[in-house]
C-alpha cells in the first residue's frame, strides 16, 4: 500500500486484523456505494436506533434455533463443552438470575435477531481510584435489545410466566417510559423497559437504560454513524448468524482509561479518530464460519487508502504442505504504512510483546547485527509482492522442529539486491561463525550460511529471475520443496482454496494457517505464533484463511474463513449456575398491548 505524507492511508494491517480477533476479524464480498436510504435501513441490525453511537461494540445474533444448533455442532468435545458453558453463563446473567427462561418467556414472541451493545464504563459504572480494588471482569454496562415480533403473544406469555407473578421491583418513569428495575450486585442488577411495544430493553445499570432511551428519543444512534449503513451493505448476507460493529477510537480510548496499559499518545489518538469502525458479518457454512468484514474511515479523514491489489503469485510459489503464510502486494509500501500510520502504533498498543510491535527496535536491530539500513539498503529493492511462510521439511530431522521460515519478495532492482546480499554474506563470514558457500539445489544456484553444529542454516537465492528468497532452516532445509517450483503448489491445495475463496476480483494479500498440522509440531515456530489464544479454540480449528483488498480510498475489506472440526450432536445446555435473584421480573409490557 502507498502512504503519502499527510494524506496517506494508515490501514490497519492484515496481521492486526487477525490478532484482534484470533476471534474476529474478516473480509467483504459485494460493494454497494450508490445505495438508497431505504437500502441502508434494510441492513441495519435490530435496535440500531436505540444503541448509542458511542457504544464500544455491538453484536447482533440470530435467534433461530437451527443456527445455534449448527454452531454448537462444531468443535472437539472439550471446545463444545466450553462453548456451551459460555452460552449458559450468558443465559444466566441476562435471564436466569432475573427469573426468565428463554424458551418459555422469550422465544415465543422475540424477533429473528437480538442485539447486545457494550457501552463505555464511563457511562453507568463508577471507575475505582488506583487505591481501590479493580473492577470485576465484564464491568462494562450492557444493553440487550429484544425485538417484539408478536406483541399480543408477548403479553400473554409474560403475564402467565412464573417470572412475573411475584417479586419486589421498583418502578420509575424516564422521559415517559416506564422502567422496572432491581439493584444488587453487578451481575444481578437489571433495568427493563418496553419501547412502544416494539422493543424490550434489558440493561445492566440504570444509567445504561437511560442512555438507550435518550438515544431512542432522538440522541445520536448507531444507525446514524457515518457510512455505517453503506459499510453493512458491502458485507450484507441473507442469513447471517451474527453481525458485529467495533467502534475503534472509542474502544481503544476506553481501554486506555479503564485498564493498566499505557495511555496512547495524543498523536495516536488523533490518528485513531480518523478510523470510523470495523463491521463484520458471520455466516455458518457446512464446514465452518465465513466472516465478511469492512474497515472504513471517517468522512472528514485526511487519510486515504491507496493500496495495490496485485497479490496473486506467492501462493503458487509455495508448496502445498506450507503450514502458515502471509503475503502482500508491495513490501516497501506495507512497511511505510506500518511505520507511519495508526496501524503500527495500535499494533504496539495491543500486542506489546509482538515481533513487529516496535519498528524502531527492528531497524536498530538490523543496523547493529549486519550494518544495513532497513529502508535504504533493503526495502528500496523490495517493491513487489512478498510472503513469509513456515514450511515443514519432507525429511526427518534431529531437531524437534524440522521447519524452515521462508521469506520471498519480488525485486524491482536485482542488481542492487545482489550487492546487498553479497554484503550480508561477508558479514556472516566475518562477524559471525557461519561458513558461507555457494551450492546448487535442484539445479538452482544458492548460497548457504552454515553453522558448525549443522542444526541451523540459512539459504538464499533467486526464483524466476526477480524473486529473491531467504530460508532460515531449523534442521533439514525445506528449500527442495519450492525450488525451482513446487510440485504441488499451495494455491492448488484443497485446504488453501477452501479458506481463501472469494468473489473479490483483485486482492491485496493472503493469510493462511493449517492449524491442525501446526499444532501437531512438537515446537511450533515461535516467530509465527498467533497472538495468545485459548488452545481449546485452536484445537477445534482445522484451518484459517484471509483474503484482503483495498476497495476505495476509504474502505478496506477482508474475507475470513475458519474451517472447524465436526463435533458431537449438541445436547442440553448446562443447568443454571446460580439461583434467580430474589423476586421476579414484572412484565415490561403495558396491560393492553397493541396488535401487530
Amino acid at each position: 500500500m502507498n502512504v503519502k505524507s499527510t494524506s496517506r492511508s494508515k490501514k490497519l494491517p492484515l496481521l492486526l486484523t487477525l490478532g484482534a480477533s484470533a476471534l474476529l476479524i474478516g473480509g467483504g464480498v459485494v460493494t454497494y456505494w450508490l445505495i438508497s436510504r431505504q437500502g441502508r435501513l434494510s441492513v441495519m441490525p435490530v435496535g440500531a436506533n436505540v444503541v448509542p453511537q458511542d457504544a464500544l461494540m455491538v453484536v447482533s445474533v440470530s435467534t433461530e434455533p437451527d443456527q445455534w444448533e449448527r454452531l454448537r455442532s462444531f468443535g472437539t468435545p472439550r471446545s463444545q463443552a466450553a462453548f456451551d458453558q459460555n452460552l449458559a453463563q450468558f443465559r444466566d446473567r441476562f435471564l436466569t438470575r432475573r427469573g426468565l427462561e428463554f424458551q418459555r418467556d422469550v422465544q415465543p414472541w422475540v424477533g429473528k435477531e437480538v442485539t447486545l451493545a457494550v457501552l463505555s464504563p464511563q457511562f453507568g459504572v463508577t471507575i475505582p481510584s488506583p487505591s481501590q480494588p479493580a473492577l470485576p471482569a465484564n464491568s462494562e454496562p450492557m444493553v440487550l435489545v429484544l425485538p417484539i415480533a408478536d406483541p399480543v403473544k408477548a403479553k400473554a406469555v409474560l403475564d402467565q410466566s412464573p417470572a412475573t407473578k411475584t417479586g419486589q421491583w421498583s418502578t420509575r418513569k424516564y422521559k415517559g417510559i416506564d422502567i422496572r428495575e432491581t439493584l444488587g450486585s453487578p451481575d444481578q442488577s437489571a433495568s427493563i423497559a418496553a419501547l412502544d411495544a416494539q422493543l424490550v430493553l434489558v440493561a445492566t445499570t440504570p444509567k445504561a437504560i437511560d442512555q438507550a432511551i435518550d438515544t431512542y428519543k432522538g440522541g445520536k444512534a448507531l444507525s446514524s454513524t457515518p457510512s455505517y449503513g453503506d459499510a453493512l451493505g458491502q458485507i450484507n448476507t441473507e442469513r447471517s448468524w451474527a453481525r458485529i460493529y467495533v467502534n475503534i477510537p472509542a474502544l481503544v480510548s476506553s481501554s486506555a482509561i479503564n485498564s493498566n496499559r499505557p495511555v496512547p499518545s495524543q498523536g495516536l489518538m488523533t490518528q485513531l479518530q480518523q478510523n470510523q469502525g470495523l463491521a463484520a458479518t458471520a455466516t455458518l457454512e457446512p464446514d465452518g464460519i465465513q466472516f465478511k468484514t469492512v474497515w472504513w474511515l471517517t468522512p472528514d479523514s485526511k487519510q486515504r487508502f491507496e493500496g495495490k491489489n496485485n497479490a496473486k503469485m506467492m501462493p503458487s510459489r509455495l508448496p502445498a504442505e506450507t503450514l502458515r503464510m502471509a503475503s502482500g502486494s508491495d513490501l516497501k509500501q506495507f512497511w511505510q504504512e506500518f511505520t507511519q500510520g495508526a496501524s503500527s502504533s495500535l499494533v504496539r498498543y495491543i500486542f506489546p510483546q509482538g515481533l513487529l510491535s516496535n519498528p524502531e527496535k527492528l531497524r536498530q536491530g538490523i543496523k547493529s547485527a549486519v550494518n544495513l539500513d532497513l529502508e535504504d539498503d533493503l526495502l528500496n529493492w523490495m517493491q513487489g509482492e512478498f510472503s513469509l511462510a513456515l514450511i515443514p521439511s519432507a525429511q526427518k530431522s534431529a531437531t524437534n522442529s524440522p521447519t524452515s521460515l521462508v521469506f520471498m519478495v519480488q525485486s524491482n532492482d536485482r542488481r542492487t539486491a545482489e550487492k546487498t546480499l553479497k554484503q550480508l554474506d561477508d558479514v556472516m563470514a566475518s562477524k559471525y561463525t557461519f561458513k558461507v558457500e555457494a551450492a546448487r539445489i535442484e539445479g538452482q544456484s544458492v548460497v548457504n550460511w552454515l553453522l558448525p553444529t549443522g542444526d541451523v542454516s540459512v539459504t538464499h537465492g533467486w526464483l524466476d529471475g526477480d524473486v529473491a528468497f531467504l530460508s532460515l532452516n531449523l534442521g533439514t532445509p525445506a528449500t527442495p520443496s519450492f525450488l525451482p517450483k513446487p510440485a504441488s503448489p499451495l494455491s492448488e491445495s484443497e485446504a488453501f482454496r477452501k479458506v481463501t475463496k472469494t468473489t473479490l476480483e483483485q486482492t491485496n494479500g493472503y493469510f493462511f494457517m493449517d492449524v491442525d498440522r501446526a499444532l501437531s509440531l512438537n515446537n511450533f515456530f515461535p516467530l509465527l505464533q498467533l497472538p495468545p489464544m485459548n488452545r481449546t479454540v485452536l484445537e477445534a480449528t482445522n484451518s484459517i484463511g484471509v483474503t484482503s483488498a483495498v476497495t476505495s480510498d476509504r474502505t478496506t475489506r477482508y474475507d475470513i474463513f475458519v474451517t472447524l472440526q465436526k463435533g458431537n450432536k449438541p445436547g442440553a445446555l448446562p443447568s443454571p449456575s446460580a439461583s434467580p435473584i430474589e423476586g421476579a421480573i414484572p412484565s415490561p409490557l403495558p396491560s393492553s398491548a397493541p396488535s401487530p
